[in-house]
This record gives structure tokens, C-alpha cells and sequence, in this order.
């Protein structure tokens, strides 16, 4: 009988006496494709043996092993990891047959308590459960008895501690025969329950509450049926840390070596020498035990879709007809199907085939590149190592970074993606390691790069490389080394490799070119008229824009410099001067050889072709004027222009004459108006009035003139205004 005592005041701590019930309850149901009787797991019969990660941040895991009959395999994932597994998990049994695969539900847990008969979902006090549990037939245990009833429920009554202190405390009403007694729960030390059912429902309410905490780990279980020993093999996807690169450039020599090329022929620049390290982390709960590791470079389309939490379908209310309303109605769009469009051509499918490329890397790779720099370094030596010999032999050999790391990866493609396959990794748990992938010569020209929305005033110190490796190369950071007075290999600088499929360049800059100098900052523009037209009375004229900017640069180096300079691309401009090599979708790139201790200048001139309308009736002369300077206009637009301006200089007097007049009235009246203030102080029969009197009737006819030859003027203006309008509104030359 399930029995709660006083000293556990809620049900929660109930939790770890129940984990027995837990696991009983927590058993694979049996299904027709199960064994019948339960399987032995088999966890470790089914390692690791193959891990494929991508750069898009998913790996794939396979694993494989024997196991004898009926058995059922167990593999333990993260919660965030089963969505991933449910998407993608292959199975095969070589000489059996899968059965069921099943794992934990992950039904809300506040959903999952409010189900049973007892809901201990806000983790209920004694008298919260008591109350949920009326009813039912129960033993009471105080100090002095044992009583067995029926809980009526629990009652909270009010209780005097001292003199002033007031507590609420609980009872418990419990029928018992024919009388209700009541006991302060305060003073029950154990309850019993009855009810077999009501008992198992609190278990696996509780049951429940425990295997929510584990919520990182979830089992998967796969069932699998078969006679005597039988090979599994089980395939996932699931999100893992992208791979990563780094390499080392080591730079060939300043001066080329081995033979002179013959007359005519283009030099040949000695190889650099690359070096790619790849970084994986196995976050995974499996040791790596002599895996087959494979590194894909490429973008596979991947996501996340819940497929493990329960989904429940909301469903309408139906009410009674008499008072049901009509709902709003949402209709989604349509689209027509053709017969054809839902035919699916199962020849049209493409089995991808991976197509493996010669392997490159090792001491054989990098022979030519350190046969270069060795040449290089034996003619220093030979110059003037007779008085150093002893000092020589005593100093420590250089560290040579190119002649002890072996690429350990063979390089192919995989459909359109590329690969690197390593194996035999053992890689523990929660461990990373790097691994050399990549160790080739690679075609590198020594650049000096100028932008200058870069840095103004110097180049950057940088690499043209060319990917001659045969393999995809994935961006990543390089370390650049150069020989140094040594003969040994000194750090130049950092710098950062975009991806680089095999047989493309890169641009790569890693240090400040200190000696060399670069002046950008002179630039011209010139606009000149090239067309013209007249369509309705608008002139439309095509204007050439011409835009050149000089870039001059001072060599102070002992070595001759290859410089690359950007200049950046302007939509709807195209140049008209010398052709760059290259182009990105930000600039246009120039070649620029300036020998030691010299200079060198390039132009960069780009052009336009833009247009402009002109109203003519709307625009003052002084700038049709402009336009009727234009040698590149035909005459007749340029006469036609002429004459527009004519009128609108006639406009312009009779403008003139109207305001002078217009000013005139204006000074009259303002006259009139301080004589008429003069008489009102006066008589008007005196002399004095007499006199203001007769300036009033000469300023009245003078007004009367200045307001007919307003007039005159106003009629004078709308005229040309009319001659205006129709010498252009409707002129039109081509």
C-alpha cells in the first residue's frame, strides 16, 4: 500500500523512492515487429566506424557490429539531438531484419501530470493534495491511533498563538462509519491509501516528474530479429561543429632559381609551398576507436524540423444549432495543376557516384619547392661563407616547416562536393585534433597590393596564389613564412584564404609595405556635350562624363615590385583607358611593375554617357545660353534656342516695365493717402487747401496714365508669353 508521510511535506520528494516504478514503467512496449520477449541491449557490440563531417556544421555517424539473435541496441542522444535523428536515421541487418525503433516521449510534462487522476503539477502542499483526493479511502496515523475513513476534505481554521499571533491551520475531515472526525494535519504522521488504481496513478504521476529531469539523454532503442550472429549497421545526421582549416604559405625566394628560361619564353615562378592543417572536435558521447574519418568541403542544404515534440491538432467547439454564429472564412491561394505537373519521371534520377582524385601531399609534394629554396640558399651561402664556416657549423640547424608533415588525407570529389579522407582516427570523447590534409607546392607570385579604401599612402605586402594542388581548399587563416638571411624560414605575417577551388587564384596580404609609397589622390572630371534634341519644347542633351584617376607610385625597395591595384568599380561607368586583368564585383584590378628604387604611374580613366532635359520655357537664358554655345548641337536647335532666349529677354524688359510702373502707382497713391491726412486738418477753402486739393487732381491723371500704360504692358507681356509658347511648346528637332 503507497504511504505518505509527514516528513515529506510535498510529493516531489517522493521522486527517487519511486525510481524502482520508474524503470518498470519506463519499458519498450511490445509490438508485432518486436521480439516477444524482451531483448538483452547490446550497446557496446555496435561502436563508431565511420564519421563524415561537413563544413555546413553536420556530420554523419555510422556504426556497425555483430550482435546475436534477438537484440535490442541502445544508443543515447542529447534532446536536442533526436529531432535530427528522427529525420535522418538509415538502418540495415546483413542476415536479420529490423524491427521497432523507440525512444522517449517528449509529451510537455505539465501536460503529461494534468492527465492523471492526482495532478501534482504545481507541486501541491498535503492539504492541496488531500483535497484532490475526496473520496477516497484512506488510514490515518496520529501519536495515538490509527483510524481508517473517507476523505470529506480539508478545511483551514484560524488559531490564537499567544496573545496576538494568528496561524491558519489545516484539518482534515475524514468519515468514518456514521461520524466525522477531524484531525490537524499538523499531528498526521502517516496516510494510507486503499485504491490500488489511485495509487498507481499518483506512482506514475511521480514517475513522470523524475524522468523530466533527465532531459539532456534519451535512449534510442533498435530492435532488430535474426538467427544466430547478424551484422547491424546504423547511419545518422546529426549537427556537429564545422571542420576548420588553417595553413602555412611558405613563400619561394625573392630571386627565381634553377635554369633561365630560353629567349622568348615567359619565366616560370618557383613553386611556394602550402601546408593545410584541418581542426574536428568530437562533442559526441562515443570514443572515435580507429575510425574512417572523411572531411567534406561543400554547402548540403540542412535543417531543423520538430519531429519529437507531440503535436496536437486544435479542434472547433461545436455549439447548438440555435445559438451557433457564422465564423469569418479564410480561403488560402490556389494554383491550377496540370496533369503533367504531377507526373514524377523516375528516369530523370541522378545516382551520384564519388569520382576520387590522385591523392597529393607528402615529402614528394613539397620536393620541388624545397629544391628551389635549397638552389636559393646554397648561392647565398657561397658568396662569402668561407670566413663563417666555423660559425656556421656551431649555430643550430633551422627548422624546416616542409619536410616532416605528411598530408594524411586522400583528396577527391564526392558528386559536387570534394572530400578528404582520413582513416584510422581514434579521437576520445570531448576531444579535438588537428590534421594535416593538405601538403603541396602551389604556384605564388610575391605581389604588393594598393586599395585605398584599404590603407592610404602604402601597399599591402601579399601573394598571388594559385591552387595547384589539385584539392578545395576551404577558407581559413595562413601563417606566411619567407626565407630569412639565414637560409631558414622567418614569420611574415597573417593573412586570410577565401575558399579556393583547384586551378583558381587568390589574393592573399599579410604585412604593410613600408618602403613603398602610393599617391591617389589626383583626379580630373570633365563633362562635354556630345547630342542634343528637342522634343515638345524640352531639350534633351547626352552628356560624356569622363572621370581619370592617377595612381603614382615610389618604389624605395632594394627589390623590383609586382604591384596589384584596386580601383574601385562604379556601376554605369566602363572604362576607357588600359584593361585591367581582373574584375570582382567591387573593383577593377591592375598589374604595375615598378623596378627598385623607381617610379611608375597608372591612369585609370572610366566614361559615362548620361542625359539631361532642359524646359526651355521654364529655364532662364543665361543657361540656354550655355547650350546654345555647344558646337556639338546642330545649328537649328542652337537658332532655335536662340530665338527662346530672344523672347525671353523681351519677357524680361517688359518685366521691367511693368514693375517700374507698378512702383510708380505704389509711390502716387502712398502721396495721395498723406495729403488726404493734410486736408483733414485744414480747410479746405484756405490757400494751403487749396493748394493740397489741386496736388491731388494732378497725382489722380497721372495715375490714370501710369495705369493705362500698365495695362499697355500687361497686354505687351502676355503676348510674348504667347509668342513664347508657341515658338516651343510644340518645337521639335531631332
Amino acid at each position: 500500500m503507497f504511504r505518505i508521510r509527514a516528513i515529506a511535506p510535498t510529493l516531489l520528494l517522493l521522486a527517487a523512492a519511486l525510481a524502482p516504478v520508474c524503470a518498470a514503467d519506463a519499458s519498450p512496449a511490445s509490438s508485432d515487429t518486436a521480439p516477444a520477449a524482451a531483448a538483452p541491449i547490446q550497446a557496446s557490440a555496435v561502436p563508431v566506424k565511420q564519421v563524415v563531417l561537413y563544413s555546413s556544421g553536420v556530420g554523419y555517424f555510422e556504426h556497425a557490429g555483430p550482435v546475436d539473435g534477438d537484440a535490442s541496441v541502445e544508443l543515447r542522444f542529447k534532446a536536442a539531438q533526436i529531432n535530427d535523428i528522427l529525420k535522418s536515421l538509415v538502418l540495415q541487418d546483413e542476415g536479420g531484419k529490423i524491427g521497432t525503433v523507440d525512444y522517449p516521449s517528449l509529451d510537455p510534462l505539465a501536460k503529461t501530470l494534468k492527465s492523471f487522476q492526482v495532478d501534482i503539477t504545481a507541486n501541491p502542499t498535503m492539504a492541496q493534495l488531500l483535497n484532490q483526493l475526496r473520496g477516497a479511502e484512506i488510514t490515518v496515523a496520529t501519536a495515538g491511533a490509527r483510524v481508517d475513513g473517507t476523505v470529506l476534505g480539508v478545511e483551514q481554521r484560524a488559531q490564537k498563538v499567544g496573545d496576538r499571533d494568528v496561524v491558519e491551520t489545516s484539518y482534515l475531515n475524514l468519515l468514518t462509519g456514521g461520524s466525522i472526525r477531524q484531525f490537524p494535519l499538523p499531528d498526521v504522521t502517516e496516510l494510507t491509501l486503499h485504491d490500488a488504481q489511485l495509487q498507481a496513478e499518483l506512482e506514475r504521476a511521480l514517475t513522470a516528474v523524475s524522468q523530466a529531469r533527465d532531459q539532456d539523454q534519451k535512449p534510442v532503442v533498435i530492435h532488430a530479429n535474426g538467427q544466430g550472429r547478424h551484422q547491424i549497421r546504423i547511419g545518422y545526421v546529426v549537427e556537429t561543429p564545422v571542420w576548420k582549416t588553417s595553413y602555412r604559405l611558405v613563400l619561394p625566394p625573392l630571386a627565381p632559381a634553377g635554369p633561365v628560361p630560353a629567349p622568348g619564353a615567359p619565366p616560370v615562378p618557383p613553386p611556394g609551398y602550402l601546408q593545410g592543417w584541418a581542426m574536428v572536435e568530437n562533442q559526441s558521447d562515443n570514443d572515435w576507436n580507429d575510425v574512417a574519418l572523411t572531411l567534406v568541403s561543400g554547402r548540403p542544404i540542412s535543417f531543423v524540423e520538430d519531429l519529437y515534440q507531440p503535436l496536437y491538432v486544435p479542434r472547433p467547439t461545436v455549439e447548438p444549432e440555435l445559438y451557433a454564429s457564422l465564423r469569418p472564412q479564410n480561403y488560402g491561394g490556389g494554383m491550377t495543376l496540370r496533369d503533367e505537373d504531377r507526373r514524377v519521371d523516375a528516369k530523370k534520377t541522378v545516382e551520384r557516384r564519388m569520382q576520387a582524385a590522385p591523392a597529393f601531399g607528402g615529402l614528394a609534394a613539397a620536393a620541388p619547392a624545397a629544391a628551389a629554396m635549397n638552389q636559393m640558399q646554397d648561392r647565398q651561402e657561397q658568396a662569402g661563407a668561407d670566413e663563417d664556416k666555423d660559425a656556421a657549423a656551431q649555430a643550430p640547424q633551422a627548422l624546416d616547416p616542409t619536410t616532416s608533415v605528411q598530408s594524411a588525407a586522400a583528396a577527391g570529389r564526392l558528386g559536387d562536393l570534394f572530400q578528404y579522407q582520413v582513416g584510422h582516427v581514434t579521437l576520445p570523447r570531448q576531444r579535438s585534433a588537428m590534421l594535416p590534409i593538405v601538403s603541396d607546392p602551389v604556384t605564388t607570385e610575391r605581389v604588393s597590393i594598393f586599395n585605398p579604401a584599404v590603407l592610404a599612402g602604402h601597399p599591402l605586402r601579399g601573394a598571388l596564389v594559385t591552387n595547384t594542388s589539385g584539392k578545395y581548399l576551404l577558407q581559413g587563416p595562413v601563417t606566411v613564412l619567407e626565407n630569412d638571411a639565414k637560409g631558414g624560414f622567418a614569420y611574415a605575417g597573417d593573412a586570410q584564404l577565401d575558399n579556393l577551388p583547384p586551378g583558381d587564384h587568390r589574393l592573399i596580404s599579410f604585412a604593410i609595405d613600408i618602403p613603398v609609397k602610393v599617391d591617389a589622390d589626383s583626379e580630373t572630371d570633365d563633362r562635354t556635350i556630345n547630342t542634343g534634341r528637342i522634343a515638345s519644347g524640352v531639350l534633351v542633351v547626352g552628356i560624356k562624363e569622363v572621370a581619370t584617376r592617377e595612381y603614382r607610385v615610389d618604389n624605395g625597395a632594394d627589390e623590383p615590385r609586382s604591384m596589384v591595384i584596386e580601383h574601385a568599380f562604379h556601376p554605369g561607368w566602363k572604362l576607357s583607358g588600359d584593361e585591367p586583368f581582373e574584375k570582382t564585383d567591387t573593383v577593377w584590378r591592375y598589374r604595375l611593375a615598378v623596378d627598385a628604387h623607381k617610379s611608375g604611374d597608372l591612369k585609370v580613366a572610366e566614361e559615362r554617357q548620361i542625359e539631361e532635359t532642359v524646359a526651355i520655357v521654364d529655364t532662364d537664358p543665361d543657361t540656354i545660353m550655355v547650350y546654345v554655345q555647344a558646337t556639338a548641337l546642330s545649328q537649328p536647335i542652337r537658332d532655335a534656342l536662340q530665338n527662346a532666349v530672344q523672347i525671353k529677354r523681351d519677357l524680361a524688359t517688359i518685366q521691367s516695365k511693368i514693375n517700374a510702373i507698378t512702383q510708380q502707382i505704389t509711390t502716387l497713391t502712398e502721396d495721395q493717402n498723406r495729403l488726404r491726412e493734410n486736408l483733414r486738418s485744414v480747410d479746405r477753402n484756405s490757400p494751403y487747401g487749396q493748394r493740397l486739393q489741386g496736388k491731388l487732381t494732378d497725382e489722380d491723371t497721372k495715375i490714370e496714365g501710369l495705369q493705362t500704360d500698365l495695362d499697355t504692358q500687361r497686354q505687351a507681356l502676355e503676348a510674348k508669353q504667347a509668342e513664347l509658347a508657341g515658338a516651343v511648346a510644340k518645337l521639335n528637332i531631332p
